[in-house]
């Protein structure tokens, strides 16, 4: 609930406190005092749009802080803090603030942490609920309807929910199925052309490479080809520089054991023969692996660009042609079996269908059910708000598919008939603004919604009646802020002493001049004084000892 508001520099409000508590509260005072101030400032610190003009002439800047408490923190306001990383420890006051500068410039924060305006918009209807002469959200807002209808018949969203979840994706997976046997169906002349070509290519991932150094290794060859030829002939033959070594080490080794020195010779000369033994080798591998062939050159040439030009082709590395084969493989098993797989989707996805449709009928009988009581319930409170004429309707309009979600099938709206006779339509669209405000009440008071907004405000609902009408509208209000339907809290701003008697608590908007400075005050009323209010508002400027007579009748009956 609304703790406490504390009001800075807002139009004629200087400075301003008041603390709040539960059950109800009213606010009156003569006509100009300043009420509708009041409203105002609590419609910029829940994110209504700032408007310099509300900033008190000759001050730089303005604010307003509202503090609100629950026993727990509402689901929705959790979620909003979540998302946004705000962290509220458990039974830590929710504390708003916007400041408004003259220049037109606001800031919002939300416990002294900065947040967006659009932040506190999404927490407010939680938060605070106000009916007034303009009212366009709340009850008005027919996009709200349905989840009030719900509440007040306790119909299982949450299955509905759910199962509308099921089939959306049973549905999403069939949709994906069907477009991709269709894709490759139309892709298949193509498909089968491309596996063939590149069959018949036959790429193997690395032999790029491989032919790239072959190629270049013969290249090289071509070059290198009359070194190779004059070292083959130099290292090889009867009269070679390798063959006349060999012959000295034969001789050698006939007369090394006459000397240590010839054995010495002998031991390096063999050394030698082996290094250019394995130098000998390595010339022929050499020979070998640069050995220079045109017509495999050729070949050579001819591999790396059809493979390289299959890779353009299919705009792959050349390395990556044997996992385009295997793609073009499954998309055309696709094909083959792909009926099969979308018919086993097919039967999940009207299986999902159904369940929804069933879990979606029951909730719209239900719907209808509970529409039909609750027309007889706000029935039952017309007659006495001075709306005996008056006809309300819950209209649950069954949608056509293309229009079905998560909430199920239905369209609800209420509507009201304010002439015998006259058609009906949206609240808004008919009701005055008095009336409107009535048939709010009764609304209120027929749903006892739960789970509504914590705080709930009523401007002037009392306005253009009196009498019994008005004790109806007190006698209501009280029953509401006292009962579940407001949350604990509602506050009331009336010009009926009737409503007026009826309030746990009673405050007085008054507004004085001072020279050239007019200021507005709120002050919280004792019992004595809020007889002298009531009489005030029962005979006008001068209070009489009827008034107050009648004043103590209204809060004794109260």
């Amino acid at each position: 609930m609304l703790t406490r508001l504390a009001i800075r520099n807002i139009v004629l409000i200087e400075a301003l406190d008041l603390d709040f508590a539960r059950g109800l509260g009213v606010l009156t005072g003569e006509t100009g005092a300043g009420k509708s101030i009041l409203l105002d400032a609590l419609g910029l610190v829940i994110g209504n749009r700032a408007d310099s003009g509300l900033v008190r002439a000759g001050e730089d800047r303005a604010s307003v802080t509202a503090s609100f408490e629950f026993a727990a923190l509402p689901a929705v306001v959790r979620g909003v803090l979540d998302e946004a990383d705000l962290e509220i420890e458990p039974g830590e006051p929710l504390i708003l603030k916007r400041q408004l500068r003259a220049d037109g410039g606001s800031r919002a924060f939300l416990n002294d942490q900065p947040v967006s305006v659009s932040l506190l918009r999404e927490i407010a209807p939680v938060l605070v609920e106000i009916h007034g002469q303009h009212d366009d959200r709340g009850l008005v807002n027919s996009k709200g309807h349905r989840a009030l209808l719900d509440r007040f018949a306790g119909g299982d969203v949450a299955g509905v929910e759910a199962a509308w979840k099921t089939w959306r994706t049973a549905q999403g997976a069939l949709d994906a199925a069907r477009a991709q046997v269709a894709k490759a169906a139309e892709d298949q002349d193509l498909l089968l052309a491309h596996l063939t070509e590149l069959n018949a290519l036959s790429p193997v991932e690395g032999e790029e490479e491989e032919l790239a150094h072959a190629r270049a290794d013969m290249q090289k060859g071509e070059k290198l080809a009359d070194d190779l030829s004059a070292l083959q002939h130099l290292w090889t033959g009867s009269d070679s520089a390798l063959a006349n070594l060999r012959g000295a080490a034969r001789r050698l080794d006939r007369i090394a054991g006459e000397h240590p020195l010839l054995a010495d010779a002998l031991g390096a000369l063999d050394r030698a023969l082996i290094e250019a033994g394995e130098a000998e080798e390595k010339l022929e591998r050499a020979a070998e692996a640069l050995a220079f062939d045109p017509n495999e050159l050729d070949r050579i040439e001819t591999r790396l660009f059809d493979l390289r030009a299959a890779a353009r082709k299919h705009m792959c590395a050349v390395d990556d042609l044997p996992e385009k084969m295997r793609g073009m493989r499954e998309a055309l098993d696709a094909i083959e079996g792909g009926e099969g797989h979308v018919a086993a989707l097919e039967a999940t996805a009207q299986k999902a269908a159904l369940a929804y449709r069933q879990q979606a009928e029951a909730l719209h009988d239900l719907r209808r059910a509970a529409a039909k009581r609750l027309d007889k319930a706000v029935a039952a409170e017309l007659a006495p708000l001075k709306l005996d004429a008056a006809r309300f309707q819950t209209s649950v309009l069954k949608l056509p598919e293309d229009r079905w979600g998560a909430q199920g099938m239905d369209q609800v709206e209420f509507l009201i008939s304010t002439n015998p006779g006259a058609d009906f339509a949206p609240l808004a669209k008919i009701a005055s603004g008095g009336e409107l405000s009535r048939f709010i009440l009764a609304l209120k008071v027929a749903l006892a919604e739960e789970g509504g907004a914590a705080t709930v405000i009523f401007d002037e609902i009392d306005r253009g009646v009196g009498g019994a009408v008005a004790d109806a509208i007190g006698e209501r209000l009280a029953r509401l802020a006292n009962g579940s339907g407001a949350g604990g809290q509602l506050l009331a701003v009336t010009h009926s002493p009737q409503v007026a008697a009826r309030g746990d608590r009673h405050f007085m908007i008054a507004k004085s001049s001072q020279g050239t400075v007019t200021r507005t005050s709120v002050t919280p009323l004792s019992n004595a004084e809020r007889q002298e209010e009531i009489a005030r508002m029962l005979s006008g400027a001068e209070v009489t000892a009827e008034a107050r007579a009648q004043a103590s009748r209204l809060l004794e009956r109260a």
